[in-house]
């Protein structure tokens, strides 16, 4: 077994390089409760900038951000709208039963992805039995669809229903930054359309925690109040904040090596005889299905042998992510591991 490891379970198991550590070093920091660290209020304002929405707030976790910001546009007895594999309802331990005691209206997507007409069918009409739509939430790049897209005019044609019933419209945007590099997209005229907008920092930008929840200042303003509930008010947080800075200077045009790399392990996937199916590689993640002749457990161990390690997705479905940990040199190596099965 090699001493270098090539972990492909996800995007979060990077660590900060040397700059990103300096800058951190480096960061002027103060009681963030309190307002006064002027590291996490340049993020939270620069994070905001790009997005075209006013501010920002900065949060441990992508978890919690979304969490917050359903709690902030919900109340019980209202229900949200998303896709059915959406990390929201799936990845996030029920949070929106146990934060806002709100039901849930579930989508099946292709590949994660709704459309407009299957979002206004699910809005409720005002009737006692049904509980209110009180948000619509969308998920890009989405996880458990392989890191698949929207294009800016399928979003476009969501928000519009949304507008129309007056419903607000949150994005999951754990790799919204991947979705951006692949497409294309301008991240302000992707912003406009949504109210409130969850952007990580800790997956393919490298910083080693945070995201940052963008909306208006009104909106940021009541969320800072949930945030403390949530235990998620931090104090001299700038040293953490700086991460992001230097993730989101630094780390953004990067992405596209990522995908390069993840385009062609999929390639080396679909040519091998013991792969079934490759879902369409748009972005960093990789999801694949093996025959039944070569069990999952059985495949993972093998690799885990060769100094790889990836993540299960399901019966028979295994997933790889690439990330700023994973150079070419590696690819060549788990390539070699592949064939040679």
């Amino acid at each position: 077994m090699t001493n270098s490891l090539i972990d492909l379970r996800s995007d979060t198991v990077t660590r900060p390089t040397p700059a990103m550590l300096e800058a951190m070093f480096q960061a002027r920091v103060g009681d963030d409760v309190y307002e006064e660290d002027p590291t996490v209020a340049a993020l939270e304002q620069e994070t905001a900038d790009r997005f075209g929405l006013e501010a920002g707030l900065f949060c441990p976790s992508g978890t919690m951000t979304n969490q917050i910001a359903i709690k902030a546009h919900t109340e019980p007895l209202s229900e949200v709208i998303c896709e059915q594999t959406s990390h929201i309802y799936l990845w996030e331990v029920g949070g929106i039963a146990f934060h806002s005691g709100a039901s849930v209206a579930l989508l099946p997507g292709n590949r994660g992805r709704l459309t407009a007409a299957q979002v206004e069918t699910a809005i409720r009409p005002q009737n006692v039995h049904y509980p209110t739509t009180s948000l619509i939430s969308l998920e890009n790049t989405h996880n458990r669809g392989g890191g698949s897209c929207y294009e800016l005019p399928e979003v476009a044609a969501i928000a519009e229903v949304a507008q129309r019933h007056r419903i607000p419209l949150h994005l999951d945007g754990a790799r919204i930054f991947n979705a951006l590099v692949a497409t294309g997209q301008d991240a302000r005229e992707y912003g406009r359309l949504f109210d409130t907008i969850s952007v990580c920092l800790s997956k393919g930008l490298g910083a080693p925690v945070g995201s940052v929840l963008l909306g208006s200042k009104a909106f940021v303003q009541k969320t800072k109040r949930i945030r403390k509930v949530m235990g998620g008010g931090m104090r001299q947080a700038g040293y953490l904040a700086a991460a992001g800075l230097y993730a989101l200077h630094h780390n953004v045009e990067r992405l596209a090596d990522d995908h390069r790399r993840a385009r062609q392990l999929g390639a080396t996937l679909a040519a091998r005889p013991y792969v079934a199916e490759v879902l369409p590689v748009e972005t960093n993640l990789v999801i694949f299905r093996l025959r039944d002749t070569t069990p999952a457990d059985d495949f993972l161990a093998y690799l885990e042998q060769h100094g790889i390690k990836a993540s299960s997705f399901g019966p028979q479905m295994i997933r790889f992510v690439t990330h700023l940990d994973v150079d070419d040199a590696m690819l060549d190596r788990l390539e070699t591991v592949l064939t040679a099965l």
